[in-house]
């Protein structure tokens, strides 16, 4: 099952609290106090695990509680702090605050990690305030409560190459016979509801990973068909490989699917448009495909390779897939969001801010 996007509530742990206690020893004189402070609580960390492909460990398990940490003790013991709690994430999550929308962490490395809620500090025992002055304090503090969100995964499938197109042009096919990877493929529309991940080897020692994407329409970008479901993972690819229907098997001209599924992308994300993209000519073995190209090519930019194909035949894949390596090797890492830093919180300050006047009574001048 193939999950991309789900909801969970995270809660991080209390801190423990400080203790009272004084220290009443036979032949001990002024034994004075001797209350432990309390341990830290556990944060919620989210690590990647690259072996991991989907969200779907979280559909039944949403809610993550770390522990709290130990609360102080006499004799000056302090509590034992708690174990964060590590939960696994696929490469390519990320992590969204729901309440104030906030990017949390863009997880993308393997044994990346992030803290996701901070946990509670433990409070201070009532040795720490003794002073000249009171020597033998009758008081505390408590932990502090561990940080709790509400929080939105959201995964975008890391692939060098993506292939986007209309439903039924033979993404599914071209994958299934260039890679070992096997999606079902059918005479309907919408075959594919479900990104597919292949291992593709050019040939001459190069190998890349490609992503079959379900099939976009127009008024994708609003959320017509799969849309917005599945177009976030476009945006994690390095080369757009777009497939046509060249023989117009659908009953459309193929210049017209070019040109909608841009547009899509276009209105989607307008950075889209600045990746280096590839055109497939599929289904080249159909009648009307040879004339079809012609017609095509006289419409398109130059500057835009296409490569006529047969995904069923196996005609023209080398060319492809070298051409496609090539692209590659020229083509820079696509710049990630960065981790969003969380600096670690070692003191806490309390500051005192007088509330202002709900009203101020003046005399004027005459008296009133």
């Amino acid at each position: 099952m193939f999950v991309d996007q789900v909801k969970i509530y995270v809660k991080a742990g209390n801190g423990g609290d400080g203790m009272v206690a004084f220290r009443r020893e036979k032949f001990v004189p002024n034994g004075g106090p001797a209350g432990g402070d309390g341990g830290k609580g556990a944060d919620v960390v989210f690590v990647v695990d690259e072996g991991l492909r989907t969200l779907v460990d979280f559909r039944f398990k949403r809610i993550f509680k770390a522990e709290h940490g130990e609360h102080g003790m006499s004799k000056s013991m302090h509590g034992r702090g708690a174990q964060d709690l590590v939960v696994k994430v696929p490469q390519g999550t990320i992590v969204k605050d729901i309440d104030t929308g906030e990017i949390i962490a863009d997880l993308v490395a393997h044994g990346q990690r992030a803290v996701i809620a901070k946990a509670g500090r433990g409070g201070r025992g009532n040795k720490r305030f003794a002073t000249p002055a009171n020597p033998a304090p009758e008081l505390s503090e408590n932990g502090e409560p561990g940080q709790e969100r509400n929080v939105q995964l959201e995964l975008k499938v890391l692939a060098d190459v993506g292939l986007v197109g209309f439903p039924s042009v033979g993404k599914s096919t071209l994958l299934s016979v260039v890679s070992a990877a096997r999606p079902k493929i059918a005479a309907y529309h919408f075959t594919t509801i479900v990104p597919n991940l292949g291992m593709v080897d050019a040939g001459d020692g190069r190998s890349f990973v490609m992503a079959d994407l379900p099939g976009l329409i127009e008024g994708a970008s609003q959320g017509v068909g799969l849309g917005h479901q599945f177009l976030r993972h476009i945006e994690r690819t390095r080369v757009i490989v777009h497939v046509i229907d060249m023989s117009g098997s659908e009953g459309r001209v193929p210049f017209d699917d070019y040109v909608a599924i841009n547009n899509e992308l276009e209105q989607y994300n307008l950075r889209l448009m600045e990746r280096p993209q590839i055109i497939v000519a599929n289904k080249m073995d159909m009648p009307d495909a040879e004339e079809n190209l012609k017609e095509f090519k006289t419409k398109i930019n130059e500057d835009i390779p296409v490569f006529p194909i047969s995904a069923v035949t196996k005609t023209g894949l080398r060319e492809l897939l070298l051409a496609i390596a090539d692209k590659l090797e020229t083509t820079s890492e696509f710049p990630l969001n960065e981790i969003l830093e969380q600096e670690d919180e070692d003191t806490v300050l309390y500051k005192y801010v007088a509330e202002e006047p709900d009203f101020e009574i003046t005399r004027e001048p005459d008296g009133t």
